[in-house]
């Protein structure tokens, strides 16, 4: 089944970064954003992938057309240009990466209906390149498959901006730095639609808008509640704490089953 994965976005927000590179291919821990999160879908057997390009997407071709010299040793000839390569350094050799061009102002809805030549199975999945999650792929899909209906969105609850202080007249009775807010869910991606969904985009739509209000109003839109870690890579604090959370030893995004449907990966790895 193929993974689609919106890279194309300006990411204004995070302009100290995305001046030079697309959002995506921001770096935390040695990898880019867009690394971790294709490692927790190929984690579930999930390694066919659609990459929907637009703001600097030649970085992004670049990146996969060399990974397997960067990720090895070779020999080059240098009148020929000649290359051996011997050792290789990565498992994603099993990965399968289309690079698709969506256009540069492109809206989310339209990008992905530009790949609609590239799906050929009754399902696929789809999330955006800036979010990573410990979400359990396999019960998101069983779940889909469960209810039937044309289109699954993960919800999430998000983290605080702030930190959350409960007091009792002139003192603090608890503390606690950017906890998960208790109230109301969001749409943290990890999506997974039926074909169908094609019948729904034009190539000038925003996919949150009209297309998804039309699903939820169908009663075509089933949600997925993930309760577990979540996190979007949405300004330079956001890229500070993930960069930090990798340093501890622990990122929260790694936190994954031990056993998947797949029986793929471990829980933790570090790769």
């Amino acid at each position: 089944m193929k993974t689609v994965i919106l890279c194309g976005g300006l990411g204004t927000r995070l302009r100290e970064e995305t001046e030079f590179r697309p959002k995506p291919m921001i770096v935390i821990g040695g990898k880019p954003i867009l690394w971790h999160i294709m490692r927790t879908y190929s984690f579930f057997g999930f390694k066919d992938f659609i990459l929907c390009l637009g703001y600097k997407g030649e970085a992004i071709k670049n990146y996969f057309l060399e990974y397997d010299l960067v990720h090895s040793d070779f020999t080059v000839r240098l009148g020929t240009k000649e290359i051996t390569r011997h050792s290789v350094f990565h498992d994603e050799s099993d990965w399968q990466v289309t690079l698709a061009e969506t256009g540069l102002q492109t809206m989310t809805g339209g990008r992905i209906k530009r790949i609609e030549k590239y799906i050929d199975g009754e399902d696929f999945m789809m999330t955006y390149g800036d979010g990573l999650a410990n979400i359990d792929v396999d019960r998101l899909f069983k779940f889909h498959k469960e209810k039937g209906k044309i289109a699954t969105v993960t919800a999430v609850r998000p983290v605080a901006r702030f930190g959350e202080l409960a007091v009792n007249g002139d003192l603090a009775e608890s503390f606690l730095e950017k906890p998960q807010i208790e109230s109301g869910w969001i749409n943290g991606g990890f999506l997974v639609f039926r074909k169908e969904v094609f019948n729904y985009l034009d190539e000038d739509c925003v996919l949150e808008k009209e297309p998804m209000e039309r699903l939820a109003r169908e009663k075509q839109l089933a949600v997925y509640k993930h309760a577990g870690y979540w996190r979007c890579m949405d300004t330079y604090r956001d890229l500070e704490a993930l960069s930090h959370e990798w340093e501890s030893g622990h990122p929260g995004w790694q936190d994954l089953p031990k056993d998947s449907i797949a029986g793929t990966g471990k829980k933790g790895a570090r790769c």
